[in-house]
């Protein structure tokens, strides 16, 4: 009975990690999608969409299941309730690329505004911080899932700079004003990307410790000695 719960628990890990991987390709579409405005991209990303929620509604009730009929307890236990907000995270970043590839789609036809030219390398980290979460999550790593948390200054600032390069600009009429409002929404939604790795990032460290990091009260001393 406990091997076939354990191997339950690993067939739970690879899901995650299926769907995770069908986010990646959803957030990269949507950025592909806003960077070159085409709507055929857009149109993925949106039935890739309907994939992922069924993804996310199974996890969840193999989570249900698990809980109910195992009763785990302990690191098991942590183990699936981390599981089971790791993957409404992953929906919700997916809902995200979504939003991205809708602005996308009001853009089309129109000229692009120079800040846009910010957004591929702010994605870039946030898929990255994706990537990292799920891979430390995959290896009860804690410490790499800690180095994901500390990229999201670095998100944060990226779109930042990029709002505030957006009110600098000239907006002489309506349709100058829908594409700025276009992009600085697309680069709050990869800032929640972002920011939904880390909580995935910080159920690792959960998941491996037992312990709860808020508001990232911890992690200076990382940087402390990444800067040694």
């Amino acid at each position: 009975m406990e091997r076939h719960f354990h191997e339950q628990l690993q067939e739970l890990k690879k899901k995650l990690t299926t769907m995770s991987r069908s986010v990646e390709e959803s957030i990269e579409k949507s950025i592909r999608s806003f960077m070159l405005r085409d709507a055929g991209l857009a149109d993925e990303v949106f039935r890739m969409d309907d994939v992922i929620n069924r993804m996310e509604m199974d996890i969840d009730d193999d989570c249900l299941k698990l809980l109910a009929l195992q009763q785990p307890l302990a690191a098991d236990l942590r183990f699936i309730m981390a599981a089971m907000k790791i993957n409404n995270d992953l929906e919700r970043m997916g809902d995200h690329s979504v939003n991205i590839a809708g602005y996308a789609k009001s853009l089309i036809g129109t000229e692009a505004v120079p800040p846009i030219n910010r957004i591929p390398a702010m994605a870039k980290i946030a898929l990255g911080m994706v990537s990292e979460s799920l891979a430390a999550f995959v290896e009860g790593d804690a410490d790499r899932a800690r180095l994901v948390c500390l990229k999201d200054d670095e998100v944060d600032a990226m779109d930042d700079a990029i709002f505030k390069e957006v009110l600098r600009l000239p907006h002489p009429g309506p349709e100058s004003v829908s594409r700025s409002l276009a992009l600085v929404l697309a680069s709050k939604n990869i800032e929640r990307i972002a920011d939904l790795s880390t909580n995935i990032a910080e159920e690792v460290i959960f998941i491996v410790q037992a312990r709860t990091i808020k508001h990232h009260s911890e992690l200076s001393v990382i940087e402390d000695r990444r800067a040694r």
